[in-house]
C-alpha cells in the first residue's frame, strides 16, 4: 500500500516540537542537503489547514534557510503515535562518508569542508577503515553504537577476532573503549592483524607502558637506596658521638675541667648520654 504525501508549501509547515542540536550536527545535515538534496522526506500530519512537522525539524530549518519553497512530505495517519522524543535525523559515519564521495563529483574539497565545518575531509572517507572491520563491527559502527575510536582499536585484529569480541561488548552491554581495549590486549598473536605491527600497535603501548613503569620503579628504588644509606650513615655517626660523649662524661679529670671552664657543653654531653641510656 502506498504511503500519502506529495510536495508542501513550506509556509503551511508547523514545527511540532523542535529539538535541539549542536552547530555542528546542524552543518553536516545541511552539508548533506546541499550535497544530495533532501533524501528523506518530512513526516507530517495535516490539521487545522496546515501540516504539523513530526520528524524532520532539522531539515525543515535547513530548507528554510535555503529559501526551499516547497518540500517533499509524508502524510501521518495519527499525530499520537510520534513525539518529541523520536529521533533527530542523523548521518551516520557510512552516509556521511558516501554523501562526501557523492558531493566531489561536483563540489571542491574546501567547499565541502566549509559546510561540515572542518579543515580537511580526508580522514571522514572511511572506506579503507571499513574495509578492515567485520560487517557485524561495521553495522554497529553505522549505528552509532560503536565510537569510532573503538573501532579503530578493532583494526588490530582480525574480522574473526573482532566478532568475538563484539559479541562479549553485547553479553556485557559494555561499548566502552577500556572494556575494547582489554579484550583487544588479549588476543594471542594468532589473531591479530599481520600489517598492524608499528610502534602504535596496542601491544607495543603496552610494552613502552610496561618499560615506563619499570624505569620509574628503578629510579624509586635508586632514590630509595641513596636515602637509606644516608640514613645509616647518619645512624653510625650519632652512635659514635654518643660513645664519644659518654667518654667524655665518664672522665673525672675532663669532667671536672668542662664543669668549670665549659659548663654548658658539659650539660650537652650529659643530656645526649641520658637521653641515649633511657
Amino acid at each position: 500500500m502506498s504511503v500519502p504525501g506529495g510536495d508542501i508549501p513550506i509556509e503551511l509547515l508547523q514545527p511540532q516540537d523542535d529539538r535541539k542540536i549542536s552547530k555542528r550536527e546542524y552543518r553536516r545535515i545541511r552539508a548533506s542537503i546541499l550535497a544530495v538534496g533532501l533524501i528523506e522526506p518530512l513526516l507530517v500530519f495535516p490539521e487545522n489547514g496546515y501540516y504539523t512537522i513530526l520528524n524532520g525539524h532539522q531539515r525543515y530549518h535547513v530548507l528554510m534557510e535555503l529559501g526551499v519553497k516547497t518540500v517533499p512530505c509524508i502524510f501521518a495517519r495519527q499525530k499520537e503515535s510520534f513525539t518529541s522524543n523520536r529521533m533527530v535525523s542523523r548521518l551516520s559515519p557510512i552516509q556521511e562518508s558516501r554523501m562526501i564521495k557523492k558531493a566531489l563529483d561536483e563540489l571542491d574539497e574546501k567547499t565541502i569542508a566549509t559546510a561540515l565545518g572542518i579543515t580537511k575531509i580526508a580522514h571522514r572517507l572511511n572506506a579503507s577503515l571499513l574495509k578492515q572491520l567485520h560487517p557485524k563491527i561495521a553495522a554497529a559502527f553505522d549505528a552509532g553504537k560503536v565510537t569510532k575510536a573503538c573501532v579503530q582499536e578493532l583494526t588490530y585484529v582480525t574480522p574473526k577476532r573482532q566478532e568475538e569480541i563484539f559479541a562479549a561488548m553485547q553479553n556485557y552491554k559494555d561499548y566502552t573503549l577500556p572494556f575494547v581495549r582489554s579484550l583487544v590486549l588479549k588476543t594471542p598473536p594468532s589473531d591479530r592483524t599481520k600489517n598492524r605491527t608499528g610502534v602504535k600497535n596496542p601491544w607495543a603501548r603496552t610494552e613502552q607502558r610496561k618499560s615506563d613503569l619499570l624505569k620509574k620503579l628503578a629510579t624509586t628504588e635508586e632514590k630509595h637506596d641513596f636515602y637509606t644509606t644516608l640514613y645509616r650513615q647518619y645512624s653510625v655517626n650519632l652512635m659514635k658521638l654518643v660513645i664519644y660523649a659518654r667518654a667524655l662524661v665518664n672522665s673525672d679529670r675532663i669532667a671536672a675541667y668542662l664543669g668549670v671552664s665549659h659548663p654548658q657543653i658539659l650539660a650537652t654531653f650529659q643530656d645526649i648520654v641520658s637521653s641515649t641510656e633511657g
